[in-house]
């Protein structure tokens, strides 16, 4: 009887011990999968870092992604635009119209800086900027763009050129109608077929802008 009640109790010792045992490798074992539960935390932060960054370096690409149609619309719109800003600049000796001098600052002050950002943006794609001076339209592919583009011929700038007072305001006005007519329409299909946001943006404020002087222009014409 004795001799049972001893093999009872060790079988109890060992049994306790062999809980004890599996209770302290239990929480060895939470232990361990809550440190690889940070260590899991801390890859998962390094993890997003890198999806974040190529989200943005994607984003990036898009905004200056361009195509054929937005090189065309700024080697056609540089000499359009510095065209208008010639014409604009023989406005204060000539024209009798204070409002016509308003105007044609206001092109020249418009068309400057853009002439500028679209060269710019020619320069960054690898393409060649439209020499200063050339701006008779056969030296330019202004194929999609409108035609002609209402670019005035080496004629009608003369004819500005040796024209004054109210001759002058009329054939500046009439000129620089079809001149604006042309922008928008290029415009327009840079819009249509363009890739690049800005330049489509710019497009847009170059509709909106010259369509407002276009109407202006027709009021002054209705005047004596």
């Amino acid at each position: 009887m004795i001799r049972k009640r001893s093999l009872m109790r060790r079988t109890a010792v060992v049994a306790a011990a062999g809980a004890a045992a599996l209770v302290l490798a239990a929480c060895g074992g939470s232990g361990g999968d809550g440190s690889a539960g940070h260590g899991g935390h801390a890859a998962t932060a390094p993890s997003s870092a890198p999806s974040s960054a190529s989200a943005s370096a994607s984003a990036s690409a898009s905004q200056g992604q361009h195509n054929a149609a937005d090189v065309a619309f700024a080697k056609g719109m540089i000499p359009h635009h510095r065209q208008a800003v010639e014409m604009a600049d023989l406005a204060p000796g000539r024209a009798r119209s204070a409002e016509v001098q308003k105007l044609a600052a206001d092109i020249k002050k418009a068309q400057d800086p853009e002439i500028r950002t679209l060269s710019g943006w020619l320069t960054s794609w690898g393409e060649d900027v439209p020499a200063e001076g050339a701006m008779d339209h056969s030296t330019h592919d202004m194929s999609g763009m409108g035609g002609m583009g209402g670019m005035m011929t080496a004629e009608e700038m003369t004819g500005l050129e040796n024209a004054s007072g109210k001759a002058f305001d009329t054939a500046f006005t009439e000129l620089m109608i079809k001149h604006h007519e042309g922008a928008v329409e290029m415009a327009r299909t840079e819009q249509a077929d363009g890739a690049h946001g800005p330049a489509k943006k710019m497009a847009g404020e170059i509709i909106d802008s010259q369509s407002a002087e276009i109407e202006q222009m027709n009021a002054l014409l209705g005047k004596d």
